[in-house]
């Protein structure tokens, strides 16, 4: 029986930004993509963490500007090509053509869930670029399959050609996965392809992708050593491996992946990617994963849990752009944990 195939993009130097604060050099990202080059992936995606123009007070100002990190990137590829996100409302038209003047060649939109109608203009201009053009519905942990179909039908009528579930919040298990997934196999078009992206949150990220393999879905994203927001995306590595056992081609040369993960980017990192309390709160809360760091610092200097901070978030369903309602929960936090007396003395009251 012939091999199932998938296409992997790996997301090291745009969703990995957010693991480095995006610090990343222009030094760094050459030698990066240099090695996963060398992996076999299909697409590299490199950007600021949140995208073209993500570089802000708001967001995190990046270590070097757009162009001398696209271009770095770009230029130390030789069989790989070089996507970017795109954040409408953050990036513009504007950014992408420029993107395109430095050398990517792939161009992922990225929306909410439920708002991909905003997306039609970058989509529409991406495709007169003759640019491979990508809609990403992120948080589709959020949002009931029908939903979800809906708004990818409206990222294909633009010109998509292909759709992808975004587990942003690394909440989905794999169950949730093939629903969604399949349902958008079902009513997409033969020709628009299905694409799935993890969030190792509750620590099931290569067995969400392979469930979405199952449902249809032949793009799958990874990063090397799973350096990623949260709790990290789908370790490449990792994946490359288990496919391999699972009889799924996905033209990844583990050795040198494992090379890769082990030698370059591990000693890159500024903590450990991993299942920690904080990460496994965000999945469990259903909060985007970027949004981990952040809660980190907005908790050191209020003096919270970050766990609250999170769980809070979760409740309000925050969603990517409104990272300013960090800072407000932990000071809500803050100002609610007032001193009380009980029978055991003078105790510190939190929610």
């Amino acid at each position: 029986m012939e091999k199932q195939k998938i296409r992997v993009t790996d997301v090291s130097l745009r969703d990995g930004m957010h693991a480095v604060r995006h610090q990343f050099s222009v030094e760094d990202a050459r030698v990066i993509a240099e090695a996963l080059d060398h992996t076999g992936v299909t697409i590299i995606e490199a950007s600021h963490g949140d995208g073209l123009g993500g570089s802000s007070i708001q967001y995190g100002f990046s270590k070097e500007t757009e162009e001398d990190y696209l271009r770095a990137v770009c230029g130390a590829v030789r069989r790989s090509k070089v996507a970017a996100l795109l954040v409408p409302g953050i990036g513009t038209v504007e950014d992408m053509k420029r993107a395109v003047d430095w050398g990517i060649r792939v161009i992922r939109v990225a929306t909410h869930c439920t708002e991909a109608d905003v997306s039609e203009q970058h989509i529409g201009e991406a495709r007169k670029l003759g640019l491979e053009t990508v809609g990403f519905l992120m948080m589709a942990h959020s949002v009931a399959a029908s939903v979800l179909v809906e708004e990818a039908k409206k990222m294909a009528s633009y010109g998509a050609q292909t759709v992808y579930v975004v587990d942003s919040a690394g909440a989905m298990l794999m169950d949730e996965v093939r629903e969604k997934v399949s349902a958008l196999r079902e009513a997409l078009d033969a020709d628009v392809e299905v694409g799935f992206h993890a969030h190792n949150n509750l620590g099931v990220s290569v067995a969400n992708s392979l469930a979405a393999v199952e449902a249809g879905a032949t793009r799958i994203d990874a990063s090397l050593a799973g350096l990623g927001a949260g709790a990290g995306n789908t370790p490449l590595e990792l994946l490359a491996a288990v496919a391999e056992k699972a009889g799924i081609e996905t033209g990844i040369n583990l050795y040198v992946a494992m090379d890769a993960a082990e030698d370059i980017v591990r000693p890159r990192m500024i903590r450990p990617v991993q299942t920690d309390r904080a990460s496994i709160t965000m999945g469990y809360a259903g909060v985007y994963s970027s949004f981990l760091l952040h809660a980190f610092k907005a908790a050191e200097e209020f003096n919270v849990d970050a766990r609250d901070i999170l769980v809070e978030l979760g409740k309000r369903k925050v969603v990517g752009g409104q990272e300013d309602m960090i800072v407000d929960v932990a000071a809500e936090l803050a100002k609610r944990a007032t001193p009380t007396v009980g029978a055991g003395g003078l105790q510190e009251s939190r929610m």
